[in-house]
């Protein structure tokens, strides 16, 4: 079991942390204070522009105040910020103006299922591995491939859902995602409302039939959602609203639940009697990508952005800076344990099975509405 009760240097509005990280669900801003990290193969492109899409808001400020003047000075190219829309909106929009031959981004952070649709369409351009030495680093669940084994997705960011509770109401810390399911815990959990962003199907398939294969045919996806519909009188709130389960936390109100690692570090690390804890079947790795659109003519550029981004000392920083887990291996990175442990776990995670809500999302959805939530 690892856990958390405090974390350091976070930037940003803290009213605004689970809002500005995850309203997106594509992976996060990306803040770091970059400074004297070279590239020794590059030839420096002055006068180059590439446009990045990136979330509005805290990200894209965010962004625009660490990553990109950092990036330009050691690349000499300039970025230009393109706001994306929240959810797929986005997907949409780079697929109409890609029929265009038109990029309203060269690179753009992407989530998961997003990545796969786009995919689908063969709308990302492969990468040229020879040109992203650091992209070696990245773990490989967090690159994208095509079925030629191309590689369609780089793993731009990840962070952790956990189980949270209030120390108040639970002076002991549970192990297991099973808590969830103990008839002592009845009307006292907040749960994330959507199937594909809860992500407790995984959670159940982990906890009780072996791990996430199980989900693998129809009838393993039923017996997950049989599963998970005996702890529908432990909920007290389905929630969209990250804030009104927060503040629900922190008041003891709903005292456990799932939540984002980082921010309940946070909301620790200000003085609330709350606590993340990684169960020991593993936390859940959300992550987003980037991704190049086929209709971009800044390829190169674009390579170059995507290596930076790969860099040890960068997601070190991101760790550091923004709460996001390293996309890298941590030997790789110069962060201490307690760094590590704000961020991320040594536990193997629980990985969102991705493929699912893109192939089956209406009934994904239908069976969610008829066992859980309905």
């Amino acid at each position: 079991m690892n856990e958390t009760t405090g974390k350091q240097g976070q930037s940003g509005n803290k009213g605004n942390h689970g809002v500005s990280r995850r309203a997106v669900l594509a992976g996060a801003g990306t803040v770091a204070a970059v400074a004297a990290i070279g590239f020794p193969n590059i030839v420096r492109a002055q006068s180059k522009t590439l446009k990045v899409g990136v979330y509005g808001g805290y990200f894209k400020e965010s962004f625009e105040k660490h990553i990109f003047p950092d990036f330009s000075k050691a690349s000499g190219i300039t970025v230009e910020p393109v706001a994306e829309p929240t959810g797929e909106a986005w997907l949409v929009q780079l697929e109409q103006a890609a029929r265009a031959r038109q990029a309203p981004a060269d690179v753009s952070m992407m989530s998961q299922v997003a990545m796969l649709k786009g995919m689908s369409a063969e709308l990302w351009a492969p990468f040229d591995m020879a040109k992203l030495p650091n992209a070696a680093k990245v773990m490989p669940h967090l690159i994208n491939k095509y079925p030629d084994g191309k590689v369609s997705g780089v793993g731009a960011v990840s962070w952790y859902i956990t189980l949270v509770t209030n120390t108040k109401a639970y002076p002991q810390a549970p192990e297991s995602w099973a808590a969830l399911w103990d008839p002592a815990n009845k009307d006292k959990l907040g749960l994330l409302a959507l199937v594909s962003n809860s992500f407790l199907l995984e959670v159940t398939a982990a906890t009780f039939f072996g791990g996430t294969k199980h989900l693998d045919t129809e009838q393993g996806q039923l017996d997950c959602f049989k599963k998970l519909a005996e702890l529908k009188n432990n909920v007290k709130l389905w929630y969209r609203d990250e804030a009104q389960f927060e503040a629900a936390l922190k008041s003891g109100e709903i005292p456990m639940g799932q939540y984002y690692h980082d921010v309940t570090g946070l909301a620790a690390a200000d003085g609330n009697p709350v606590r993340s804890t990684f169960p020991k079947e593993g936390g859940i790795n959300d992550s987003g990508s980037w991704a190049v659109s086929r209709a971009s003519k800044a390829g190169d550029l674009a390579h170059v952005f995507v290596d930076y981004m790969c860099q040890p000392q960068v997601q070190a920083l991101l760790s550091r800076k923004v709460g996001t887990a390293p996309t890298i291996d941590r030997k790789l990175t110069d962060l201490t344990d307690k760094e590590f442990a704000a961020v991320s776990s040594d536990i193997p995670p629980i990985i969102p099975r991705y493929d699912l809500y893109q192939a089956k999302s209406d009934w994904l959805n239908q069976k969610w509405t008829e066992m859980i939530v309905g």
